[in-house]
């Protein structure tokens, strides 16, 4: 019988080493092993992973792509630093972009959506690792949006999320960040279990302002 999609066989799929080194980057960045400015030395990284630097190139180019490096001229690859005017417009569109998905949602949720929610929050409050925060976080705010019905806006929060992961983790670090943001998120879902989409969206943007606030009070090295 020839191969199709139906009847091939399933090997998993292997990632290629670009992707792997990829992975290795990002998550170095967002944890902040990398500074903002720093450069990520090629022949280093290939070392490391002891293979050529197309891999490593190809790496870069998506962490490019992603907002989390850029290409500079005669300085090679560096860490991108976000301007404070910059991570200001940034949460302003988040409010934006949240706030209209939060109230397509509302309508459509369901009680496994609040079940999700519940699940995730007590996943949130219970993990003592940092690295962990800011992806529950985003896995909350994904279960609140994507009863909206909306892969597209959605896709667009997820990619301001991606780029504010590690000043997100940052803030949520900080004391009581963590705590305030529990409380916050159920509050949150409780408006919507009301289905009080007004009451809903105001604590939304409450949040994620509140977050903003704290954020740039407490970013190391900026005046």
């Amino acid at each position: 019988m020839p191969l199709s999609p139906e009847n091939a066989p399933n090997l998993g799929i292997v990632p290629s080493m670009s992707e792997v080194i990829t992975r290795h980057l990002r998550d170095a960045i967002v944890a902040g092993r990398f500074a903002e400015d720093e450069p990520i030395r090629q022949d280093e990284i290939a070392r490391l992973f002891n293979v050529s630097k197309i891999p490593v190139r190809e790496a870069l180019k998506r962490l490019e792509a992603e907002g989390l490096v850029v290409f500079q001229r005669n300085r090679g690859a560096m860490v991108t630093r976000i301007a404070e005017a910059e991570l200001a417009q940034m949460f302003e569109v988040r409010i934006l972009l949240e706030d209209k998905a939060l109230r397509l949602a509302i309508p459509n949720m369901t009680d496994a959506t609040f079940a999700e929610a519940e699940r995730i929050c007590e996943a949130f409050i219970g993990e003592h690792d940092v690295g962990r925060w800011a992806a529950l976080n985003w896995a909350l705010h994904a279960c609140l949006y994507e009863p909206a019905q909306r892969p597209y806006l959605v896709n667009l929060i997820r990619s301001i999320h991606d780029k504010l992961e590690r000043y997100l983790r940052l803030q949520m670090s900080l004391s009581e960040g963590k705590d305030r943001a529990d409380q916050e998120h159920r509050e949150i879902i409780a408006a919507c279990q009301a289905r009080d989409v007004e009451r809903a969206a105001a604590l939304l943007e409450q949040h994620i302002t509140g977050v903003c606030r704290s954020l740039f009070e407490h970013l190391p090295g900026r005046k």
